[in-house]
């Protein structure tokens, strides 16, 4: 499954400057764990590295101009960076499987003369086979919407953009006109709306594999805005595969798993009973009206109880379990602030769970998890957790705990990592 290496994030709300993991300028870095953990106090920036990823996931979904104003962001000027008068930039640095060639996709978004948000920029580059220094060969080059994509699954151009425009104004001259060697496997491309992301457009082509991988990768990120009020709504009957980002369609994916897979969901079901306290089991009931209900047996009681009498922690803990146990997992999982109303000795519990999907030998989703809990991270290594900070400048600064050689030899010698950063060693020092 697909994984992401590395991410930079420029100008995006007080993530002026921030990197995570590897880059293909960056490769002494060590990339990104299966599981990547992110902590640090309040108003250091944990909900916009989280929306970060949303952001670019809702760039796709819908072009840029509708993402700045999704989810309460309040448009262009209110995302951007305070002070600052360039784009919002983003780089990602992913593998589509563990042995492939990593592929580098960065876009600029910034406003034209108007004021609305447009893609500046936007670029797909790849190294070629047995090629190990240097810069990549890019395989889409996109300019103001205008500019060259290369076809198949290999090569790509060797101009050097950072001159552009030139240099890519050059080459799609010489596209026309014949002269590129390897014109056959090149094409000029001008989008009709600049405000929307190429690889939206070109990712849906045969021709362009790459670029479709890259496309369906985002597509497939899955980021939590689970409420436990919505999961106690009474949505109609009917089987649903994936369970949705707010998850009030928690039991239609149980109606689908009973429907498609009988066996294999009552073991789930089960499994998931074990791990909330005081539950035996768990299915689903329909109303006369055509809803559906999701019912709790809980140990002590003859009757059941419905999602709609259930806490808000036990809600949480078994969403994200089914979600863990789709049989088509997301290549990438988000979750912000997975603790809110959890008992505090299910967290260790619930990190082990997140862990052993990720790290599964079934290759189960890439997880990405912000918190301020330390029994949370008490279940974590060095190398799965950073630390978010504010600089001087009220700008955040990321680091990552494995780099504190002290903090590393602590965790040796026996020391919880979540007990150190209780009493201060994680933080900038």
């Amino acid at each position: 499954m697909a994984r992401i290496e590395g991410m930079r994030i420029k100008n995006f709300r007080a993530l002026s400057d921030v990197t995570l993991g590897k880059l293909w300028n960056l490769q002494a870095a060590a990339p990104l764990t299966p599981m990547t953990v992110v902590i640090g106090k309040n108003g250091v920036g944990k909900s916009s590295l989280f929306d970060a990823f949303g952001f670019l996931a809702d760039c796709l979904r819908t072009g840029v101009e509708e993402a700045c104003d999704l989810r309460g962001r309040g448009g262009f000027h209110r995302i951007r960076s305070q002070g600052q008068d360039g784009p919002i930039e983003f780089e990602v640095y992913y593998r589509e499987a563990g042995n492939a060639r990593p592929i580098t996709y960065e876009i600029a978004v910034g406003v034209d003369s108007t004021g609305r948000p447009y893609v500046e920029k936007e670029r797909l580059r790849q190294r070629r086979k047995g090629q190990t220094h240097g810069r990549p060969f890019s395989f889409l080059i996109l300019n103001e919407g205008k500019g060259v994509a290369w076809k198949g699954e290999e090569e790509g151009f060797s101009i050097d953009v950072d001159k552009e425009p030139s240099g890519l104004l050059e080459l799609m001259d010489s596209i026309i006109k014949g002269d590129y060697e390897e014109s056959r496997e090149t094409e000029i491309v001008e989008l009709e709306d600049k405000r929307k992301l190429g690889i939206a457009t070109l990712g849906s082509l045969k021709q362009h594999p790459r670029i479709s991988a890259f496309r369906h990768f985002i597509e497939g990120w899955y980021l939590s805005y689970f409420t436990p009020d919505a999961a106690r709504s009474l949505p109609l009957a009917g089987p649903q595969k994936h369970l949705n980002i707010h998850g009030d369609n928690l039991g239609n994916v149980i109606q689908f798993m009973e429907r498609e897979h009988p066996k294999k969901m009552q073991a789930i079901l089960d499994r998931i009973a074990t791990k909330i306290p005081g539950i035996k089991e768990i299915d689903t009931d329909k109303t006369a009206d055509g809803r559906l209900l999701l019912r709790f047996n809980d140990k002590g009681f003859e009757d059941p109880f419905y999602s709609q009498q259930m806490s808000d922690g036990t809600l949480k803990v078994f969403a994200y379990l089914l979600l863990l146990e789709d049989p088509v997992p997301p290549p990438f999982l988000c979750i912000e602030e997975p603790e809110n109303g959890l008992y505090h000795k299910l967290l260790e519990e619930l990190a082990k769970e997140f862990r052993i999907h990720a790290t599964g030998k079934k290759g189960g989703s890439q997880i990405f998890i912000t918190t301020h809990q330390p029994y949370f991270v008490d279940a974590m290594s060095p190398e799965e957790v950073w630390v978010l900070d504010k600089g001087g400048d009220g700008f955040s600064t990321i680091k990552r705990v494995s780099d504190d050689a002290t903090v590393q030899n602590m965790v040796k010698e026996g020391l919880p990592l979540g007990g150190l950063w209780y009493s201060d060693y994680l933080d900038a020092r």
